[in-house]
């Protein structure tokens, strides 16, 4: 038996039990922030050196020079060539629907002129070099590279960067030629906070990138965090989540899968079903008890569910709607007839998963939008990835004679009141001309 949560929305200390649900604190391991710091240090200070130590240390793989740790574009395409055509056929259609849904997030440069011809605007422009981290070996996720390449390269980033550990040797193929139906420009075979730090830094090989994109562990995570600033990165991400609100009318059988499907990714992950059927909840429960010995990740999938799952009992469709904005979750179903009715009042969710049939795993490898979502609350201001997050936004500004003087005395009165004479001067002189 699985001893998940059972809560009821009308129960008198449901608002704290929620809250207990849902805390969540990513703790800061000290022994890991300290190693990565070492880490860090080492690759700004002594770069391709430092690079080839680690990888000696960690992925027990000798390299005698940095050149053997990058991989070549026809090895990339050799990777694909040698897949099966069941799996090649998945991955290129993957990309073509995730690469179509991208293409129309694109944004154009603007501008206008007013009456006495100033000109303002903003022009888009990519990045020049993105890095991108893909975790390697037998824990290899080539939706990831689909996820994290293609809106970056429809975006127009010059040079796409990825880095991915092969312990003891091990590579991925999968992952090897999604790099390639990405077309992803350089390859290094190397991974964890170094791997950070050489996409931060730069080194004499890894080329210093302007934002990093991509999973990883802790270790990864925390170098992420440490080079923030002096270049972009994508988010920190928590454990993955899940919120289902079903009218009780759906299989409990493929609820049930739906919630094992984020569950089983760590025992941190969070599955939690919405209903206002206590019948439907029991046939759910019953379910997840049946299932869960065919699961081959069993284990962690129970953990999940012990440690942060739950079933939860609503009045309502729109009270459910309701407790789904508190949560933010980073995915939601709407397993419900009419979902267009109610994603209306959803206001907070990374991706939202319409009717019956829609899952939630479609999401995570083909359907289109980015699987790479905002999670523990931060959907209630942060966005999917997207191709916006390789393009920056710089304003235009060219004042004719007329709109300088005009502009001018505005400026230099408020300069004035802030005490900044030059600014005042600077933009008084405008006005004379």
């Amino acid at each position: 038996m699985v001893d998940i949560t059972r809560l009821s929305s009308s129960d008198m200390h449901f608002e704290q039990a929620l809250d207990n649900l849902l805390m969540f604190e990513a703790t800061q391991d000290a022994t890991i922030d300290q190693a990565v710091l070492q880490i860090l240090a080492a690759v700004r200070e002594r770069g391709d050196q430092a690079l080839i130590e680690y990888t000696r240390r960690f992925d027990k793989l000798e390299v005698a020079s940095i050149e053997q740790i990058e991989l070549s574009r026809d090895r990339l395409q050799s990777a694909l060539q040698s897949l099966d055509a069941s799996e090649r056929s998945a991955l290129e259609l993957a990309a073509t629907r995730i690469r179509s849904y991208h293409e129309k997030q694109v944004s154009e440069s603007w501008h206008y002129v007013e009456a006495d011809g100033t000109l303002l605007g903003q022009k888009i422009t990519a990045l020049d070099r993105v890095g991108m981290y893909v975790p390697g070996g037998k824990a290899a996720y080539p939706s990831s590279v689909l996820m994290n390449a293609i809106p970056a390269k429809v975006a127009g980033v010059q040079e796409l960067v990825m880095v991915t550990p092969t312990p003891a040797g091990e590579l991925n193929q999968l992952v090897l030629a999604a790099a390639a139906i990405c077309d992803v420009d350089r390859v290094f075979t190397i991974g964890g906070a170094q791997a950070i730090g050489a996409l931060a830094f730069g080194t004499g090989t890894v080329p210093k990138v302007d934002k990093i994109v991509g999973p990883g562990n802790a270790y990864v995570a925390a170098a992420k965090r440490h080079v923030f600033g002096l270049v972009g990165i994508d988010m920190l991400a928590g454990p993955s989540e899940i919120l289902v609100i079903c009218d009780g009318r759906t299989d409990p059988e493929w609820i049930a899968m739906d919630l094992f499907s984020q569950a089983e990714h760590d025992e941190q992950a969070q599955s939690i079903l919405l209903c206002p059927e206590s019948a439907f909840l029991d046939a759910v429960m019953e379910s997840i008890n049946r299932l869960i010995t065919t699961m081959p990740r069993q284990h962690v999938i129970r953990a999940s569910l012990e440690n942060r799952g739950a079933l939860i009992k609503v009045r309502d469709l729109e009270e459910a709607c309701t407790i789904a904005n508190r949560i933010a979750p980073e995915h939601l179903e709407l397993s419900v007839a009419q979902p267009e009715q109610w994603v209306k009042r959803i206001r907070h969710a990374g991706a939202i998963f319409l009717g019956r049939y829609t899952c939630e795993a479609l999401g995570d490898y083909c359907a289109g939008p980015n699987h790479v979502l905002p999670t523990s609350g931060t959907a209630r201001f942060s966005s999917p990835l997207g191709v916006y997050d390789f393009q920056k936004r710089t304003s235009l500004i060219q004042a004719s004679p007329a709109g300088a003087a005009e502009l001018g005395r505005v400026a230099a009165i408020l300069a004035k009141g802030e005490g900044l004479a030059a600014h005042a001067l600077s933009a008084e002189y405008r006005c004379t001309k």
